[in-house]
């Protein structure tokens, strides 16, 4: 089974290669308490990615090991690339831009970033 997460628009996404998630993850952190995701984290072989050139726009910061990504034009963020602690790329999906995800359904988690 495959989901896929794109923004409002379109034009990016990522269909990941497993079952829809049943639980996902907040987080308090400066920049995931403004854009309020739902995160879920998958391994990156999971993943096939839709980033047209001059299409997706990144952002980093703190220890620029996360690759937030947005839509150039809506501005809708479906993913994130990184680095899993143990040092394996992971994608981070964003589930509030999965259509086929009830998000009343998902049990919700909730991560300290604010104090790492």
């Amino acid at each position: 089974m495959t989901y896929t997460s794109s923004c409002h628009c379109g034009a990016l996404s990522a269909t990941v290669d497993e079952e829809l998630p049943t639980q996902g993850m907040t987080c308090n952190c400066s920049i995931c308490r403004r854009k309020g995701n739902i995160h879920h984290f998958t391994s990156a072989d999971k993943v096939a990615f839709n980033k047209p050139e001059g299409k997706v726009r990144e952002y980093t910061f703190n220890k620029h090991k996360i690759r937030h990504q947005f839509c150039a034009d809506c501005g809708c963020a479906p993913f994130a690339e990184g680095e899993a602690p143990n040092g394996a790329a992971m994608v981070e999906i964003n589930l509030r831009c999965v259509p086929e995800c009830d998000l009343s359904k998902l049990e919700i988690g909730e991560f300290d970033g604010a104090s790492v």
